[in-house]
């Protein structure tokens, strides 16, 4: 069987590595805001397309945050990377701390920007709905969009953010995603966890509330740090860019100028 590897762009020449991970309704351009701010000098940023995404939209697979660990894995690899970081948003958060299960001696710093809780998310009947079928409802997706950032977006951008998700998501594997974040719950095999792990929440996103944070993330991880960004929603990378870089990158480079060694 051939190794697959993820579609990725590198910014930066720094000696700190890490990798970027898109959410549910992006691929790597949804790190797009911030790339023009980002510290290329002490980091080196990898942007990923999951598959079903971007440049890896035809990628046949699973769709599980389990399966984007070991591609992250078999990526560090290939690029010599002994040990990185994680910026992960909203899905991208799960799939970081799946990194947690799977190879927790490679990983220095984890940064999870609206994550989702490595318990899932248990959607109530109707709000499943809401989510399943916005595979195949674009106006699904607007509201999604909608709803978790406060109702406080521009008509135009809500209909940017759902073009763009349309074109750059296989719509099978985008529903077939939903089922891994948002269905499995793996919080026993990593809680405890010594990795830094820095949650991020935007106060007007409803959905993962820095409450939510505070009762999953905050209780499982004992070196875990929360900031709430009081001007976002879900998506601080368009909303707040350079409020999200500030605190993500301090939280980065806490770790000192050395490959960071795990507690």
């Amino acid at each position: 069987m051939t190794s697959f590897t993820l579609p990725h762009e590198l910014h930066g020449t720094g000696a700190h590595k890490v990798f970027a991970v898109h959410g549910w309704f992006a691929d790597r351009s949804a790190y797009g805001g911030v790339l023009p701010d980002l510290d290329r000098t002490e980091f080196t940023y990898a942007l990923v397309d999951l598959r079903g995404y971007g440049d890896a939209k035809s990628a046949v697979g699973a769709y599980t945050t389990t399966e984007a660990a070991l591609d992250l894995v078999e990526l560090a690899g290939r690029l010599g990377w002994e040990r990185f970081s994680v910026v992960g948003h909203s899905m991208g958060g799960a799939v970081g701390q799946r990194l947690l299960a799977v190879a927790p001696h490679r990983l220095r710093r984890l940064v999870g920007v609206s994550p989702v809780p490595a318990s899932g998310l248990d959607l109530p009947p109707e709000q499943w709905e809401l989510f399943a079928d916005a595979a195949h409802k674009p106006e699904n997706r607007r509201a999604i969009i909608d709803i978790t950032t406060g109702g406080h977006r521009p008509a135009a951008w809500l209909d940017r953010m759902v073009a763009r998700s349309l074109a750059v998501s296989d719509q099978k594997a985008f529903r077939a995603w939903l089922d891994s974040w948002a269905g499995e719950d793996f919080h026993r095999q990593v809680e405890g966890s010594l990795v830094p792990a820095l949650a991020v929440a935007g106060a007007l996103d409803p959905a993962l509330s820095a409450d939510l944070l505070r009762r999953t993330w905050m209780t499982w991880y004992p070196r875990a740090e929360l900031h709430d960004l009081t001007a976002a929603g879900h998506y601080p990378m368009d909303e707040t860019p350079l409020e999200l870089i500030r605190v993500a990158e301090d939280f980065l480079r806490a770790d000192g100028p050395h490959e960071g060694e795990q507690a």
